[in-house]
């Protein structure tokens, strides 16, 4: 494909303007072959004002003769914005989707288009510290493979992936996973003004703590399980910590949210409609 083809983003939301930032950052494109379109002048003003990206309220008027065409936009509008934007997609164009829990044969088949990219970022993808796991259909060329790699990269670490079915794993597990992290940290930023401390002392306590953790398990490559044992003296504080965590079903808690995120990522797949929050047990 060409060297520098133009990139239309069809949604321009958080992660499109992720995407869009880390392009620039990288030096990937330039703001002349970038477009981005929605239904929201003003969000258009914006990009372009902080960018310099062309805005569109148009798909098709977007999509037309760009080389490459990135679907960003919420899984229950996917349908009717590939409804507008069929046949006119350039037919030697790379689509590149990052939509939770389409797969690549209904995106194809609602764009009538081959070449289709399937890609699954996360949050810290803002600040180029995020991971794209990722696939591509059959039709999809080395060039269109290579030049794909290199908008993930902009985002963080990308993994490739030959079975699609890992996307809507990756969706539970790293797509949705800043959520729980960042509920973890409220909780412990929380449990510590709890006990007295200033929040602003909890949370350096805690940000330090977790991102410490991380790159003392990265730097030392054992498993997590011998680490902790590592900081678990018996009778211990930790011990009694842990204990009350395995007591409260901790691990079960995580496995089965986890479980929920890829459910809801595959009944997305199918069409799902907006979720309807379960009753709550009053028992």
């Amino acid at each position: 494909m060409k060297t520098d083809p133009t990139i239309a983003f069809i949604g321009y939301g958080v992660m499109a303007e992720a995407m869009i930032s880390g392009l620039l950052r990288k030096e990937i494109t330039s703001p002349d072959q970038l477009r981005a379109s929605g239904p929201r002048t003003d969000r258009g003003a914006d990009l372009q004002k902080r960018f310099a990206v062309h805005p569109f309220t148009d798909n098709a008027a977007a999509s037309k003769g760009a080389g490459v065409v990135v679907l960003s936009v919420k899984p229950q509008r996917l349908d009717r914005v590939m409804a507008g934007l069929k046949g006119s997609i350039d037919p030697s164009a790379l689509v590149l989707s990052i939509v939770a829990g389409a797969p690549i044969q209904k995106i194809s088949s609602g764009l009538d288009h081959a070449a289709v990219v399937r890609a699954m970022p996360n949050t810290p993808a803002q600040i180029g510290e995020g991971i794209t796991v990722w696939t591509a259909a059959n039709s999809v060329t080395e060039d269109q493979i290579d030049f794909s790699r290199r908008i993930l990269c902009a985002l963080g670490d990308e993994v490739f992936v030959e079975e699609e079915s890992y996307l809507d794993m990756a969706t539970a597990l790293s797509g949705t996973g800043p959520a729980y992290v960042f509920l973890f940290l409220e909780a412990l930023i929380d449990a510590g003004v709890h006990l007295g401390l200033p929040r602003r002392i909890s949370e350096q306590l805690v940000t330090q703590t977790l991102r410490g953790s991380v790159n003392f398990f990265e730097k030392n490559k054992a498993h997590p399980a011998h680490l902790r044992n590592q900081v678990t003296s018996p009778g211990g504080t930790s011990a009694a910590a842990l204990y009350y965590l395995e007591k409260a079903g901790f691990r079960t808690a995580v496995s089965r949210a986890i479980w929920a995120a890829y459910e809801r990522s595959q009944e997305l797949g199918r069409g799902g409609a907006s979720h309807v929050p379960e009753k709550p047990d009053t028992n």
